[in-house]
């Protein structure tokens, strides 16, 4: 297939700034404390495809001011981009652009510290036989977007948090008959009730760890070593 990138949605972590929902149940500086780590855990496993990889930074100075996102550069090997501005639609478009003209590309957030490699891996495999695969959430968005060639209109006038999103944007991708595949549902982490969920899953705690890891298996390596250090010096 034609030269692949993973793109990573990141937001500098700042307390106060970052993670508002989950700070609601964790404070605001340990909310900063996990969107670092869910970030350092996505960047260890993609680093991991050997593949390009490139983080689409939010940042008040620009990348290439910012000392933590060029050490986070450095650290895993990948290239630096600011996002564009506008609404998430506008900075999703804007980050892919530029590398599915002439090759495929995925594009992910870093609030899903728990998705396993092959979850990238199934995604893009999908993208050599399809022309858009989305990775549908449990809370009606979707964790992931990939494409090859031009993208079609699927990101305009989406109502960002709803969800409807994935409803939405399947209906015109649909409409415009494009032809699309899903890789397999998974979570993100937003606020508290999630973040306990990612506690039953990682440790597989009680019936709904049973269950989170019949349904979506973690595999036999842990996907997230540095959140999971967190919880478990948090207690979560």
């Amino acid at each position: 297939m034609p030269s692949s990138t993973v793109i990573v949605l990141a937001r500098e972590p700042a307390a106060g700034k970052t993670k508002t929902r989950l700070a609601l149940r964790v404070g605001d500086a340990t909310a900063a404390v996990l969107a670092d780590a869910f970030l350092r855990d996505t960047l260890a496993k993609v680093k991991a495809l050997r593949i390009r990889v490139v983080i689409a930074a939010a940042t008040p100075q620009g990348v290439k001011e910012s000392r933590y996102f060029r050490n986070l550069a450095e650290t895993y090997g990948t290239a630096l981009i600011d996002q564009a501005m506008g609404g998430l639609g506008a900075r999703m478009s804007h980050a892919l652009r530029p590398y599915v003209e002439n090759g495929a590309a995925i594009l992910i957030g870093s609030d899903l510290p728990s998705l396993p490699l092959t979850h990238f891996k199934r995604a893009l495999a999908l993208l050599a036989q399809y022309d858009v695969v989305l990775g549908p959430t449990l809370d009606g968005g979707y964790y992931l977007v990939g494409a090859r060639g031009a993208i079609p209109e699927m990101f305009r006038g989406i109502s960002w948090g709803e969800e409807s999103v994935f409803q939405e944007t399947v209906r015109r991708l649909r409409a415009a008959e494009t032809r699309y595949a899903l890789a397999p549902w998974w979570y993100d982490v937003d606020e508290g009730a999630d973040l306990m969920m990612l506690a039953a899953h990682l440790f597989r705690r009680a019936r709904l760890g049973t269950l989170l890891n019949a349904c979506m298996p973690l595999g036999r390596k842990c996907p997230c070593p540095t959140t999971a250090t967190i919880l478990a010096r948090l207690r979560i």
